[in-house]
């Protein structure tokens, strides 16, 4: 008799039926060619005697590991006899381990890489040379622990003769209380004796969204030729980080300059937020040595760091002018001052004197103000300023520097002595334009739109003068951005442009409560990107994608995005809106919204929606929203004020309950000074009134769920500190509660940014199935 082998019982993964698992399948191939495409992350150039090179810093997600696969890739710098640039580029690029740090001397001629230890291991500090590593140190724990590498605290700088590196790291960990069988143990333990445990000891507060289990940063100086570590003595009560070295004459006291943030007083979430007070402040090196003998009193006073900056509340990012006659920073006084997370920023210049003691009653000069209503297509104003660590051009006082201005990003110079601000990316260009290196006084940068894939791009600056800074811009070829041949085939049937709204309701905003002083500048027209086919179907429109950012006080640029393009080259066409409060359109905009969230935003997102609509390009019936943290706050606020807007809806990490949000986040201030406007900052208490409760429901999206009935995807960070999962859950329970369709994904090891490379993949696959299953 034969018997009659059973074929196993097919079943598809969790939430999929069979249609939406073949949907799963083929857009999951399509996401993994966009998500393999690399990121310059920043570049750096070396002057030679044959011409100059070029090293390139990249990333890219390496799904199977779930990492961000890091390497570097070189060029040479080839200048023909009629201006003519070209790139010789290296064969292949190098890995660089997890962790790894890289940062040039001066001169060129050494490069420091750290390499970040892993669970009690020590910091590795590597100096190479042209074809070596020429020195080795390994730095133990009980020193300090890893380097921050964080882009805030973040700070690594060479001495002008290579000497010494100065530094921003992690304090060695405190003391815990150790048990034994017989009780508490007194004294020093070994942390692997046999029978005996570590208690946790007392908590100890730390800067909340991504800076869990990190310890405080502290300033460190390491000798390059001997490896003696020493850390800086006598800062008390601050949180220190971007450190450079302050310019001094041979023989007297070498100084570090270093922003520092108080440190002693209630610690909200750092991360994205330009509003916590900080300064710039001087210090004495560790391996300085006084001329004379001291008394201990005076020794301290010595030690004890001087703050530079004392009548602004904000100085971020110290820069040395190559004559070492002047300190530049950047102020983010107006987010400090309004409570708002990000604003319009400002430059300042302190004269730096060489032969004197740093001092507390230097000038500080303003360079450029605050803009707070720029004229139409004039310079709205510094905004999310990228500072290169060398930005300055042979004149010695041009600072060549990225920002925002309206819905690009673009490149600018700026003459720190006059003030003038020039704009040296093409002012005819929808593009964004992201400054990378400066090659003497030559420029390179990259420049993208949402449908269009970053180019590498060489400037020749043509011309300077006290009146304007002129550039000449040529395209290189380059390796870096090769993508497949059906993402290149896709992308060119896509185009993108800027959209004017115009604001409808302008006297509401008056007697809404509005303050008299931004109603000019809030009320002009807004913008929004659109990204759509190059050509319509029998003059059907593609569905449409309302894409929310963040914030609310953020901007999403005209540049490429791998996840929204993957998006739009699966059938969709994307209206990107900036409401008024994004960064980009002046101070009076983007202070107009405090004080009016869940009711000016929701209004202006739903005016650029009619406005598409109006222009026939967009079908009404075919509408989704698509949104992140303040983006998600909008989503689930415009499916229940607009009920039978949307035929979709999918959010990531959204604000649903502001009365759950205020006791559990890492930023409570920010629901303050987002529900009260300009009276936040003095109602802020960590204890709310039921009046201020009942508030903070009033303007949340939870207020209207009893309208809802789109189907909406959730995906959640269970580590998120920012917009705490509960907010989220809440909400999706309460709609299941009521019969809505939805679906939510969690993602146990994320936090906010949602942005490990397996959970920015999942996360994107379901959003695209998601809109495929309810508006083709």
């Amino acid at each position: 008799m034969e018997h009659a082998e059973a074929s196993p019982f097919k079943r598809s993964p969790l939430g999929l039926d069979e249609t939406s698992e073949e949907e799963y399948s083929s857009l999951s191939t399509l996401l993994q060619q966009f998500a393999s495409i690399p990121t310059i992350d920043k570049a750096w150039t070396f002057k030679s005697t044959s011409g100059s090179q070029c090293m390139f810093s990249m990333s890219q997600p390496n799904l199977f590991a779930n990492k961000n696969r890091r390497y570097i890739l070189s060029s040479y710098i080839s200048k023909g006899s009629t201006n003519g640039v070209s790139f010789q580029w290296a064969a292949f690029p190098i890995e660089m381990p997890s962790g790894s740090i890289m940062v040039p001397s001066p001169s060129g001629s050494k490069l420091l890489v750290v390499r970040n230890p892993e669970k009690d291991s020590p910091t590795k500090f590597e100096i190479w040379g042209p074809s070596r590593v020429e020195k080795e140190f390994h730095v133990s724990p009980s020193v300090h622990g890893s380097v921050y590498s964080d882009g805030w605290f973040e700070g690594i700088s060479w001495n002008d003769d290579e000497t010494f590196i100065a530094y921003i790291a992690e304090e060695p960990a405190p003391s815990k209380p150790v048990f034994t069988n017989s009780g508490y143990k007194k004294g020093n333990s070994s942390d692997k004796e046999c029978g005996s445990w570590k208690g946790q000891g007392d908590w100890e507060e730390d800067w909340g969204e991504t800076y869990p289990g990190k310890r405080e940063p502290a300033i460190f100086v390491i000798n390059v030729n001997s490896g003696e570590v020493h850390p800086v003595e006598g800062i008390k009560r601050l949180s220190v980080g971007q450190v450079v070295w302050a310019p001094t004459s041979k023989g007297l006291q070498h100084y570090l300059v270093f922003v520092g943030w108080p440190s002693d007083t209630r610690k909200f979430g750092i991360k994205y937020c330009y509003n916590r007070p900080c300064a710039l402040y001087a210090v004495r090196a560790p391996f300085s040595k006084s001329e004379d003998h001291q008394s201990e009193t005076n020794a301290i006073e010595e030690a004890s760091p001087v703050k530079l900056t004392q009548r602004i509340s904000s100085a971020l990012f110290p820069r040395l002018s190559p004559d070492r006659k002047a300190l530049v920073f950047l102020s983010a006084k107006s987010s400090v001052d309004s409570w708002v997370h990000s604003a319009t920023q400002s430059l300042h210049r302190i004269d730096w004197i060489i032969d004197r003691k740093p001092s507390p009653d230097a000038d500080i000069v303003d360079v450029v103000p605050v803009v707070m209503c720029p004229e139409d297509g004039c310079f709205p104003g510094l905004y999310s300023v990228n500072f290169l660590s060398k930005p300055w051009l042979s004149d010695g006082y041009t600072m060549i520097v990225s920002s925002v201005w309206g819905s690009t990003e673009v490149i600018l110079s700026v003459n720190v002595l006059s003030g003038k601000v020039s704009r040296i990316s093409p002012g005819n260009s929808s593009f964004s334009w992201s400054l990378l290196a400066l090659d003497g006084d030559n420029i390179i940068a990259f420049c993208s739109s949402p449908s269009d894939i970053p180019e590498i791009k060489y400037s020749s600056i043509v011309g300077t003068s006290s009146a304007e800074v002129l550039a000449s811009w040529q395209d290189i070829t380059s390796p870096i951005y090769r993508c497949s041949e059906k993402v290149t085939s896709l992308l060119s049937s896509r185009q993108s442009s800027s959209i004017k709204i115009p604001v409808k309701d302008i006297s509401e905003n008056l007697t809404a409560g509005l303050q008299s002083q931004f109603f000019l500048g809030a009320s002009k027209p807004y913008e929004a990107i659109f990204v759509s086919s190059k050509c319509k179907s029998h003059d059907l429109c593609d569905p449409l994608i309302v894409v929310l950012h963040g914030g609310p006080h953020f901007i999403t640029l005209s540049s490429f995005s791998k996840s929204l393009a993957f998006l739009c080259s699966i059938g969709y066409s994307l209206l990107i809106v900036n409401y008024r409060g994004s960064l980009g359109f002046g101070g009076e905009a983007l202070q107009s919204l405090p004080g009016k969230i869940g009711s000016q935003d929701v209004k202006d997102v739903l005016a650029a929606i009619d406005h598409v609509i109006d222009m026939g390009l967009a079908d009404p019936s075919k509408i989704n929203v698509l949104g992140g943290s303040h983006g998600g706050f909008l989503t689930t606020h415009l499916i229940g004020q607009a009920p039978d807007k949307f035929a979709a809806a999918a959010t990531r990490n959204p604000v649903c309950s502001l009365p759950l949000m205020v006791g559990t986040t890492d930023i409570p201030d920010w629901c303050y000074a987002e529900t009260f406007g300009h009276l936040g900052k003095s109602m802020f208490t960590e204890a709310p009134s039921s009046e201020h409760l009942a508030v903070f429901h009033s303007k949340s999206p939870i207020s209207h769920i009893s309208k809802v009935k789109t189907p909406i995807l959730f995906l959640l960070g269970a580590k998120d500190l920012r917009a705490p999962i509960c907010t989220g859950l809440q909400y999706a329970r309460a709609l299941k509660e009521k019969g809505t369709e939805v679906k939510v994904l969690l993602f146990p090891e994320d936090n906010h940014a949602i942005d490990r490379p397996q959970s920015d993949f999942e996360s994107f696959l379901n959003i695209g199935v998601w809109f495929k299953k309810h508006c083709k």
